[in-house]
């Protein structure tokens, strides 16, 4: 049984096709980040898609995130649990912690070689998602 802190989640009737349609935006965003030529660009939107695609996964329980302190790190804590992939968690965390650097201490560098590690491990969860969301990997 998965529980969910209420304090950070809050059960939600979702309409049909909901988490279709977060996972369609996930794809979009990883989508940009591969066709992107800029690290930066990359980065961020492999993080995005990362976030977008916990939303799916999470909605697919009935529960939708508050949006408060520290909800992306609940959302990689328990997107990590439902698909039973400490990596998402660990690795996750450090991108949010990269990506927030970036955003309010000044920018950070990232290489090239890491945001395209980032981005693979990124693809990679993806797959799992859709195999726990649908029974099987769709690749939109």
């Amino acid at each position: 049984m998965i529980n969910f802190d209420p304090k950070y989640f809050q059960k939600f009737r979702f309409g049909p096709n909901q988490a279709d349609k977060y996972l369609k935006a996930a794809w979009r965003d990883l989508k940009i980040s591969r066709q992107s030529n800029v690290a930066e660009v990359q980065f961020q939107f492999s993080y995005n898609a990362l976030i977008k695609l916990g939303i799916a996964v999470i909605s697919n329980f009935g529960y939708k995130i508050r949006s408060k302190s520290g909800h992306h790190m609940k959302i990689l804590e328990k997107t990590a649990l439902i698909l039973n992939e400490k990596d998402i968690y660990s690795i996750g965390n450090r991108m949010r912690k990269k990506r927030n650097t970036d955003l309010y201490d000044g920018g950070i560098m990232i290489s090239k070689k890491e945001t395209g590690e980032y981005l693979d491990w990124v693809a990679e969860v993806f797959k799992k998602a859709e195999a726990h969301l649908f029974g099987k990997e769709r690749l939109f």
